[in-house]
């Protein structure tokens, strides 16, 4: 158990005292689910149960399941309908999810990812004279819209985990879409920056006003048609999504756009199926860190990176008033480097290309993770080339997703014990840009590989008909390796950066003592086998002169993680949750 004393993780001013400010690229991503301000957060406390997500009536929604003796799972799918109601540019029905599932003893994996429709083909995304199409070209209208999964996947938790009726679950969010509610100023911000929305005139008479403005912070916003979705679902199950009027109208949305149709049929909805995997678990430490398989390459990879961290104690450099030591730095960010170019090359669904010796174990071996931990050397690699987990040359390229950060994280515990942390999403910040029915269409098809193959062969995160595209994605639970109790349930948002923003957490929890909201507040740094990317504004001169003078290529990046965490603490004797939100976005946690 981890022992410390509830404290505000209340961060000092990083400038003070710095040198000259050295010179560093400032880069920005490809349009991702943008900053919204900075908000400190102090953590919250409860005995029985907790609810901790992205924003505070989908946090509510969850809690009164809770109250009424409902699940984890329960509680899981009323914070999922409100989110995609309040929250419509990260999650909804539109989309796909992972969800780690723990019942008090076994944790399963329910895998909730979109499908690729049976009709694409591997130039999906490229032009006539066979280049990658450019983002955007590719994303707004059909083409990218993968069949929906979360529906299914929260449908197929619901019957083995669900104690409260299925349409209870469902009544927070058609109240709040009947009689409306508050934009709030991160949606708000996000609309005025936002600059393909309203060429669909759904969207656009839904988010805009007659004069094309969007919809200020505090208006009051109703969305009939979800809820008449929502009922629709409440009475009749998953089948009335996937089989009846709704299948028809989104096949209908993604094959009539004027520009950039898709080719998913009636057949596709129909046949989708959720699937539930066994989780990737392994031990840290003191601790049992278990993640999700694949398509997801969260937990293969943070699994890599805290093996490889294992060999270089990281303990060894604790934060100083909030900041990160540079020694961390360069450790944490290599160990990066060497994961993700693991993941570029290995990693895509199991379904249609196995692990290399067919399971994950040849990746997380003990042996494997101190031989990449061996060419950390003092001053940056650079650029890591993927490992050799299986001893075998596999003639695999490198895939070229650009993977962006629309997303949102559900932590739960409930008062039987029983847990949930479940990521969800519609990729990019409002998916398609295609609304129907409510609800807005992903564009998770751009998780594929743009190309299906490089000079060293195929990609193995190509496109293919009915595949799983990869995801970044990173429900995690952290469990007492001696007690098995559970000790922590987080994720977050942040496209490929998920990853790091995850194994943060982790670092800060399980090596330096920290509390959640301590460990989420943590200037956000990485590498995802490129620059060292660290969080614009919120890293020392000092610190970039230190990572210069070891090679590093760094680049200040906004990188708006939205994690959110459940922790199990013990103050003064007493074992209490403890939840954590990230003070980049909107979200609480909750609970009695």
């Amino acid at each position: 158990m981890i022992k410390t004393t509830v404290l505000a993780a209340v961060l000092s001013a990083l400038l003070a005292g710095c040198s000259s400010a050295p010179v560093v690229k400032h880069y920005i991503p490809i349009e991702p689910e943008g900053s919204s301000g900075y908000t400190e957060k102090s953590g919250w406390v409860a005995k029985k149960y907790m609810v901790a997500a992205a924003n505070p009536l989908a946090v509510d929604a969850g809690y009164q399941m809770l109250k009424a003796g409902g699940s984890a799972v329960d509680a899981a799918i009323a914070t999922q309908m409100v989110l995609g109601l309040v929250e419509p540019q990260s999650s909804g029905l539109g989309g796909g999810a992972f969800m780690l599932h723990f019942d008090g003893a076994r944790v399963l994996a329910f895998d909730g990812r979109e499908t690729a429709p049976t009709n694409v083909t591997g130039k999906l995304f490229q032009t006539a004279d066979g280049k990658a199409m450019p983002f955007h070209e590719a994303v707004v209208g059909g083409r990218a819209v993968g069949v929906p999964g979360v529906l299914r996947m929260l449908e197929l938790a619901h019957k083995q985990y669900g104690t409260l009726p299925w349409a209870t679950l469902f009544a927070p969010a058609i109240k709040l879409a009947t009689e409306g509610f508050a934009v709030s100023p991160r949606l708000a911000i996000l609309l005025q920056s936002e600059s393909y929305l309203k060429q669909d005139p759904v969207a656009a008479a839904y988010f805009y006003d007659a004069q094309g403005k969007p919809r200020p912070v505090g208006y009051l916003l109703k969305n009939p048609a979800l809820a008449a979705t929502l009922k629709t679902i409440a009475r009749d199950g998953a089948n009335a999504f996937y089989k009846g009027q709704i299948a028809h109208d989104i096949a209908a949305k993604v094959a009539q756009h004027r520009t950039n149709p898709g080719e998913m049929g009636l057949y596709d909805i129909a046949s989708y199926k959720a699937k539930v995997r066994e989780p990737i678990c392994s031990d840290y430490k003191a601790w049992t860190v278990c993640g999700m398989p694949p398509p997801s390459s969260g937990g293969i990879a943070i699994a890599q990176i805290l093996g490889i961290l294992e060999k270089k104690n990281i303990a060894a450099f604790p934060p100083v008033n909030g900041a990160w030591d540079a020694n961390a730095v360069h450790l944490f960010s290599e160990a990066g480097r060497l994961a993700y170019a693991d993941r570029d090359r290995y990693i895509a669904d199991p379904d249609f290309v196995p692990l290399p010796g067919g399971s994950a174990l040849p990746m997380l071996d003990k042996k494997y993770l101190a031989r990449r931990a061996a060419l950390i050397s003092d001053t940056s690699m650079g650029k890591a080339q993927p490992g050799d987990p299986f001893n075998t040359r596999l003639a695999w390229g490198t895939t070229t997703s650009p993977e962006l950060p629309s997303t949102s994280h559900i932590s739960i515990v409930d008062g039987k014990g029983r847990a949930v942390a479940m990521t969800t999403t519609i990729e990019n910040g409002f998916g398609s840009r295609q609304m129907v029915d409510g609800f807005l269409l992903n564009n998770e098809l751009t998780d594929f590989s743009f190309d299906p193959s490089d000079a060293n062969g195929l990609i193995a995160n190509r496109v293919q008909p009915g595949k799983r595209p990869r995801s970044s994605m990173a429900p995690t639970f952290v469990f007492e390796k001696g007690t098995k109790k559970l000790v922590l349930a987080v994720g977050s948002p942040g496209g490929a950066y998920i990853i790091n923003y995850v194994s943060k957490v982790l670092v800060g929890m399980m090596d330096w003592g920290m509390t959640v909201q301590q460990a989420i507040d943590l200037p956000n740094v990485g590498s995802r086998n490129g620059p060292t990317e660290l969080e614009r504004g919120r890293v020392p001169n000092a610190l970039l002169n230190a990572l210069l003078a070891r090679k590093h290529d760094v680049q200040l990046v906004e990188q708006t993680s939205g994690l959110q965490g459940i922790m199990r603490l013990n103050v003064h004797g007493e074992e209490v949750w403890f939840g954590g939100a990230d003070p980049r976005r909107e979200g609480i946690a909750k609970g009695d």
